[in-house]
């Protein structure tokens, strides 16, 4: 056994057959820390961010095996998103205070809605080139939305939630079509908690006007 096999061996290792389909050790990782990170999320808690690093590994790995090549390279960028994240929800307010809930201004939706248009072509053309991704549009489009997304939470933007469900309408079908049936109904799951963030930010930010 390569030492490479060795380090993912804890990953690939199936854990229990769901529908027919071998769900591996990482799989399972990914459920568990990712259920946890989002409804920590919707809390505000910023532990949230630790546990999501967590998930970002487990998903890497997984991703990769699956052929999702931009969605495990988005876990590296996840990555460096969650320890900004971590410092600006700490520190990132007035006087380094606690960042507050806050809405995305116009010119910050020009220019989400420019990257993700560009950044979704780009990806789709490097995996329709590079790899040998069966679904690169999907690919791409679930990636772009997934990180314009994470850059709202860093900012505690409420409209964030919007994308993340956006997002994960499209990853449900997406990982049941690559028999990822657990990560799948974590998805499912995911979309649920994400109507839970989206009313516990927007209360947060009508307490905070009405506190101003």
């Amino acid at each position: 056994m390569s030492p490479l096999d060795v380090i993912l061996w804890p990953f690939t290792t199936p854990a229990f057959t769901l529908g027919g389909v071998a769900t591996s050790w990482g799989e399972v990782a990914g459920f568990v820390t990712g259920a946890l990170c989002v409804w920590l999320v919707a809390r505000q808690n910023a532990w949230n961010w630790p546990i999501g690093i967590l998930n970002n590994i487990a998903f890497l790995v997984l991703f990769a095996a699956g052929g999702l090549y931009a969605d495990s390279g988005l876990q590296i960028v996840y990555i460096a998103l969650a320890l900004y994240g971590w410092w600006a929800w700490l520190h990132g307010g007035v006087e380094r205070t606690p960042l507050p809930v806050s809405r995305t201004a116009p010119v910050q939706w020009a220019w989400l809605a420019a990257a993700g248009v560009a950044g979704t072509a780009l990806i789709a053309w490097v995996l329709m080139t590079f790899t040998t991704s069966t679904v690169p549009w999907a690919d791409a489009v679930t990636t772009v939305l997934s990180l314009l997304a994470t850059w709202g939470q860093t900012r505690k933007k409420v409209e964030c939630w919007w994308l993340w469900i956006t997002a994960d309408v499209i990853y449900v079908p997406l990982y049941a079509y690559k028999d990822l049936w657990l990560t799948a109904l974590l998805y499912l799951g995911f979309i649920a908690l994400c109507v839970l963030g989206l009313r516990n930010w927007t209360r947060a930010l009508r307490a905070d006007r009405v506190a101003a």
